[in-house]
């Protein structure tokens, strides 16, 4: 059964969404690690396990947004703890739609970002362009990880 959502968003991540939004816009990061949470956890379309952790949270989302280009939003939704960003990109010369659902937690800082991306030759290249860029870092973190 569909949960619906009739509560408006909280006042702390309707700010921390506003500065999503912002460091979206400008293309400016800086600002990132102070909205995510220290147990935040990033769902790529590109790989079925999570990737948790804000360092590896913050990484991809840095890296992703440097491989999308023309990135824009282009519909909002947002509700109870939650956020779906509907946008549009390409990679390459490959076009793109997608979704950001975004959790927060109940300081407004993001908890869960759960990326959704069409068409698979898309998500493909995206998924290539972020680990030509950070795989083996991104391997490194999670084998230390599962050693933990």
């Amino acid at each position: 059964m569909p949960t619906e959502t009739t509560t408006p968003l909280g006042s702390a991540a309707r700010a921390t969404l506003a500065r999503w939004l912002a460091m979206v816009a400008s293309g400016d990061f800086g600002e990132l690690d102070s909205i995510i949470d220290a147990e935040a956890i990033y769902h790529s379309p590109v790989e079925w396990h999570p990737y948790p952790g804000h360092d590896l949270v913050c990484l991809l989302v840095r890296t992703a947004a440097g491989v999308f280009e023309d990135f824009r939003y282009e519909r909002q939704m947002a509700g109870g703890d939650s956020a779906m960003l509907e946008f549009a990109a390409h990679v390459g010369d490959i076009q793109m739609k997608g979704a950001h659902l975004i959790r927060f937690n109940a300081d407004g800082e993001i908890l869960d970002i759960d990326l959704i991306a069409r068409p698979a030759k898309g998500v493909m290249a995206l998924g290539n362009g972020v680990g030509d860029k950070i795989g083996p870092q991104v391997k490194a973190v999670l084998a230390a990880a599962s050693r933990a």
